[in-house]
């Protein structure tokens, strides 16, 4: 495939994720002043890309800087109950300016707030994604925000970049676009009084260079840098999504993404997670972790196997059945993680004994892996690590 060729695939893509940044809908320089005219922009290309019968779900930052605003202050808040103030005053505002201005064009949204902790429960992130598409088989256009008023930072997404990833996940979505304040990732960090130094226009795999390159600033009234839409990108590749990271102040950028133009730096997806196996990955968080043996590690990561009781050396942390757990090495690198099937007191009890003693130590058995291969999952892998050999288009 060419590059032209390369460049032009988010053209194909039917269902389309994406995330506008705090950056493009306030102005951290003035006091966090609302962008009014980026909420219409914003609606008039989405309203295109609808009426060329492609689905759109928009994840939008704003909700903090905009109730900041209302109350006055010339920040976004000094502590967790303040942000938390801002965004309860500020998320109405956010979706109503949306309303209005999708209406101008014939089309209704829908509010859709969710937070990590909710979503970590298998059952909530099936319900989420029934209305999510739900909602877009009506035709409306749903707009989703991190529940900042409930969040706290052990419990929250950490920036809406991640929680548009596993919104890509969530409704099984195409392309992402990364809506931002800059052109997309540069070769190194800008700096000051310098000229802006070349983007990278494709990028393939994200490993050390890129990692390097992204550097990245956090604004005042954001929560995410580069460092942030890197793990967004390579979150939505395990989707089977390519990423766009884009500069919103260009006029008609969502719509020149989708139409396959050369702008901002794309993300190329890699092999497709299964939506569980990505949800385990990327939405869940460890409970726990089991450090495992050297041939324990090369069972999970070259043979794809169940992790047995044998290979288990120690156990940190305390948990239950079901909960998910890291699979460690030796050396502290996380190789996996996966749901597990006995609680941490009872592989405490098992570990590093063969699986035909399970019943006769715990005087039970809920099966011989303690985690089987259909509820593991590699961690990340890089360009040039093993793929989960249970990865699927599903």
């Amino acid at each position: 495939m060419t590059k032209r060729e390369i460049r032009q695939a988010p053209r194909a893509a039917r269902r389309i994720v994406v995330k506008i940044g705090s950056g493009l809908l306030s102005d951290a320089e003035d006091g966090g002043k609302i962008r009014t005219r980026a909420f219409g922009e914003i609606a008039r290309q989405v309203a295109q890309l609808v009426a060329a019968r492609r689905e759109v779900v928009l994840v939008s930052s704003g909700a903090i800087a905009m109730g900041s605003r209302t109350l006055g202050w010339s920040h976004p808040g000094r502590s967790i109950p303040e942000k938390q103030a801002a965004a309860a005053v500020g998320q109405i505002g956010l979706v109503e300016t949306y309303r209005k201005r999708f209406a101008r064009h014939g089309l209704e949204v829908a509010q859709v707030l969710l937070t990590r902790s909710g979503l970590e429960q298998r059952e909530r992130f099936l319900n989420a994604r029934h209305t999510l598409q739900t909602l877009l088989e009506l035709g409306v256009v749903p707009i989703v925000n991190e529940n900042d008023t409930v969040a706290t930072e052990e419990i929250r997404f950490g920036d809406n970049d991640n929680l548009s990833a596993t919104v890509v996940n969530l409704v099984g979505a195409d392309l992402l676009v990364i809506v931002s304040d800059v052109d997309g990732l540069y070769r190194e960090p800008p700096r000051d009084g310098q000229p802006k130094p070349p983007l990278f226009d494709v990028v393939e795999h994200i490993g050390a260079e890129v990692e390097r390159a992204a550097g990245g600033s956090e604004r005042a009234f954001g929560r995410g840098g580069m460092v942030t839409k890197l793990e967004a990108a390579r979150a939505a590749a395990r989707c089977g999504a390519s990423t766009v990271v884009c500069n919103g102040r260009r006029r008609d950028i969502i719509w020149r993404v989708a139409a396959g133009e050369p702008v901002g730096t794309l993300f190329l997806a890699t092999d497709r997670l299964a939506s569980r196996k990505h949800w385990l990955a990327f939405t869940t968080r460890t409970r726990g972790a089991l450090e495992v043996d050297d041939g324990a590690v090369r069972a999970l990561v070259e043979q794809g196997k169940s992790l047995l009781p044998a290979g288990i050396t120690a156990v940190r942390g305390r948990f239950g059945i079901g909960d998910p757990v890291a699979c460690v090495a030796a050396d502290g690198a996380e190789v996996a993680r996966g749901l597990v099937a006995y609680s941490s007191d009872a592989i405490e009890r098992i570990a590093g004994l063969p699986t035909r003693r399970i019943g006769t130590v715990l005087g039970y058995s809920n099966g011989g892996e303690v985690i089987h291969r259909d509820d593991l999952v590699l961690s990340s892998p890089s360009a040039d690590a093993p793929r989960d050999p249970h990865a699927s288009n599903a």
